[in-house]
């Protein structure tokens, strides 16, 4: 309903944000589009089908690449969010290989969902400040400065985008914002205070008014090295799924 018909929309000269031309408005940035124009072009069973093998493949090798031992990599897995993710062919697995990229490039991926991504940005900025002021800040943020800079030229303030999808979206929003504010907070301090971007990870859903069921993979995947923590996790999470499925 979204990503296939935005991709198709690039390729045709049109803007990704046309709402005439999806029947659920894409809000995340544009480049994280251009990987599924291969898939998009395909019909659509078989984009489908690659693109549940490439999210499948992008989620193991992050947790891989965070510390997941195999029980809480398949613990990780099978988790609601990581399924939820899969069966509705989102885009979730692309900020989770931003975190394990180098800030650079990671930061392209983290704005393809900001409600996964936006402590992160803000943690890499202020760890840039520390280990080399302006000139570090310059060299990590500059290119995907001007990037955005470049998408606004050409689309428009695009963010704002996400405010349309949100409204399609009320039924599943899945966020605790505000009550998970404070949770929120007290992560993002301490992964400034400690220089831990798992914290980072875990806070940015908790201070997003707009959160899907897989957008919390960020928090799961954050203790994913820890397997009876991430078993205990997965654990909870498929009570409180069994729960609102019977209520």
């Amino acid at each position: 309903m979204t990503f296939r018909p935005a991709s198709l929309a690039i390729v045709q000269g049109y803007s990704p944000y046309n709402t005439a031309l999806t029947e659920a408005p894409y809000a995340g940035a544009p480049w994280g589009l251009l990987p599924l124009i291969p898939l998009a072009l395909l019909p659509e069973q078989i984009g489908r089908s690659f693109l549940f093998a490439i999210s499948l493949a992008a989620f193991g090798y992050s947790a891989y690449r965070l510390g997941a031992k195999p029980v809480a990599m398949l613990a990780f897995l099978i988790s609601p969010p990581i399924l939820h993710c899969l069966l509705n062919a989102n885009l979730d697995w692309m900020p989770l290989l931003g975190y394990i990229m180098p800030p650079q490039f990671g930061l392209f991926f983290l704005s393809i969902k900001p409600q996964m991504g936006s402590v992160v940005a803000v943690f890499w900025l202020i760890e840039a400040w520390r280990q080399g002021g302006w000139r570090r800040v310059l060299w990590i943020f500059g290119p995907f400065t001007l990037a955005l800079l470049l998408s606004l030229a050409l689309y428009g303030f695009w963010p704002l985008n996400i405010l349309k999808a949100s409204t399609y979206t009320t039924w599943w929003n899945a966020s605790l914002w505000p009550a998970s504010i404070p949770v929120g907070l007290v992560l993002a301090l301490a992964a400034i205070r400690r220089n831990k971007v798992n914290y980072a990870m875990a806070a940015s859903p908790c201070l997003s008014p707009h959160v899907l069921l897989h957008s919390w993979s960020a928090a799961l995947v954050s203790i994913v090295s820890l397997t009876p923590e991430t078993i205990a996790a997965v654990v909870g999470l498929w009570v409180w799924v069994i729960l609102r499925a019977l209520s």
